[in-house]
C-alpha cells in the first residue's frame, strides 16, 4: 500500500459534504421458470465517493486544485475520513477497547491484521482496516486494556505487532479510528468557477484502492 501512496489526508472540510459508501458487485440471473441465481462476484465492497458536494465556495475548489496537482491526479492515492463509517464503534458511541475482535492467541502467532466486522443475524462481512489513525487504537486482551510498549501499530498497513505472543486462547480486542484508502477516479478536473457560483457542482469521484491481502 506504501507505494504510490501518500499519507496525506484529503481535506477534512471538504469530506464533509461527501457523498457514497461501499459497492458490491454480483450476478443475478433470471432463470426460464422465473426464479433467480445469484453469485457474489467480489468477495469485498469497495467503497466509492464523490467529493463535489463537498465544495462550497471557490476557496475550496482552489484547496481541491492543489490537493489534486499534488497528488499526480489519480497516480497517488490519499487518506479520505469517511463522514457517516470511520469508527471501531457503533454510530454516536465512543471507541472502546473490545471493539472489535482482533483475533486468538495460539502462543506464538505476534502480528494480527485489523479488521472491522458488519454483522446481523441474517449475515456479516468484513473489511481489512489499513490505515489506523495515529493514536487512536485500543487492544484489549480477554476484556483487560493493554497500553504500548506492550504492542505496536503500523499505521500504514493496520497491522498490530505484540512484543511477546498473546498467549493461547486468550481473546484480542480493537477499537480504533480509521481513513480509508482512496484514489481520484479521474484523470482531469473539469471546473467552471461561471457554472460553479451559478449552483453547478463539479463531480470529484473517489474510489477506494484494494489489495490483494485488503
Amino acid at each position: 500500500m506504501t507505494s504510490g501512496f501518500h499519507e496525506v489526508s484529503f481535506p477534512m472540510s471538504l469530506a464533509l459534504g461527501t457523498t457514497g459508501g461501499p459497492e458490491r458487485r454480483n450476478d443475478i440471473v433470471l432463470l426460464s421458470n422465473g426464479y433467480e441465481s445469484r453469485n457474489a462476484r467480489w468477495r469485498d465492497s469497495r467503497r466509492r465517493y464523490d467529493a463535489g458536494s463537498g465544495m462550497k465556495s471557490a476557496r475550496d475548489l482552489y484547496e481541491l486544485i492543489s490537493f489534486f496537482e499534488a497528488r499526480c491526479g489519480n497516480l497517488y492515492g490519499f487518506r479520505f475520513k469517511d463522514p457517516l463509517d470511520h469508527l471501531s464503534s457503533a454510530y454516536g458511541e465512543d471507541i472502546s477497547a473490545t471493539d472489535q475482535q482482533l483475533g486468538v492467541g495460539d502462543g506464538v502467532t505476534s502480528l494480527f491484521q485489523l479488521s472491522k466486522s458488519y454483522a446481523d443475524i441474517g449475515g456479516s462481512s468484513s473489511r481489512n482496516i489499513q490505515k489506523p489513525v495515529n493514536g487512536s487504537v485500543r487492544i484489549a486482551l480477554d476484556g483487560v486494556e493493554v497500553f504500548s510498549p506492550e504492542f505496536d501499530v503500523n499505521t500504514q498497513t493496520g497491522l498490530v505487532s505484540f512484543n511477546e505472543p498473546p498467549t493461547q486462547d486468550v481473546v484480542l480486542t480493537a477499537g480504533f479510528e480509521f481513513d480509508v484508502p482512496v484514489r481520484f477516479d479521474l484523470e482531469r478536473l473539469d471546473i467552471n468557477l461561471s457554472n460553479f457560483h451559478a449552483g453547478h457542482i463539479p463531480s470529484i469521484p473517489l474510489i477506494e484502492i484494494k489489495t490483494e491481502d485488503g
